[in-house]
């Protein structure tokens, strides 16, 4: 990040998250319609990590490259399914001095998961590949993946498809982020839901029971 910061044809927009699940916060769409009308070709997107909806990434970008890091405890059984089932390229990072191997073997036993994770993708499994963030060993090949990644996309139009479908879920998590916005904006709403919360807490009452009275008292 340091060097890409320091590089006179890049621009860095940091975006907070302000609580907002799913890895990309409400205004990451935009921020990507207007860097690409300013002329930028390329736009990475860095998330803050996955929520609750790994489908709010996968619909902003035409590329979701997912990486794991071998040797932290974050080995398949630490990657999310649905993550895997989405991933276009899979790069384990830190593949270098005694940690190479274990990168490798990560790197092994997702290749041969992925078909078992994800067998309807009609792409086939992803491309899982092995990275070094410090010697950079690996981040040529993987970016030249995800380039043919997009090639090959954009021939069978698979892209035009993939943005059309992105368009249409971004605009449900919208609508489902404006709708709970409006709904806990009304008057006496908040205290309501906390006395509920209590209540739900201490047993007194059944989560189903509090979402019906909210509901009912909106």
């Amino acid at each position: 990040m340091a060097r890409l910061a320091a590089d006179e044809n890049s621009f860095i927009r940091p975006s907070p998250s302000a609580g907002t699940l799913g890895g990309v916060t409400s205004t990451t769409r935009d921020a990507i319609t207007v860097l690409e009308a300013a002329g930028y070709d390329v736009v990475l997107v860095e998330t803050m990590g996955v929520g609750q909806s790994e489908a709010a990434v996968h619909a902003s970008v035409d590329c979701l490259c997912v990486l794991a890091l071998a040797g932290a405890g974050d080995d398949l059984q630490a990657v999310k399914r649905g993550l895997l089932e989405l991933a276009d390229v899979l790069a384990v990072n830190k593949a270098d001095g005694d940690n190479e191997q274990a990168a490798r073997l990560a790197a092994a036993e997702l290749r041969r998961a992925l078909p078992l994770l994800a067998p309807t993708r009609e792409d086939g499994p992803p491309p899982v590949m092995t990275v070094s963030a410090a010697t950079g060993a690996g981040v040529d090949e993987l970016w030249d993946c995800i380039v043919e990644h997009r090639r090959l996309r954009e021939a069978s139009g698979g892209l035009a498809r993939r943005r059309a479908r992105g368009r249409l879920a971004w605009m449900r998590v919208l609508l489902e982020r404006r709708l709970l916005e409006q709904f806990e904006s009304q008057p006496g709403l908040a205290e309501r839901r906390a006395e509920l919360e209590h209540a739900v807490e201490q047993g007194q009452i059944t989560p189903e029971s509090a979402v019906d009275e909210l509901l009912s008292t909106s």
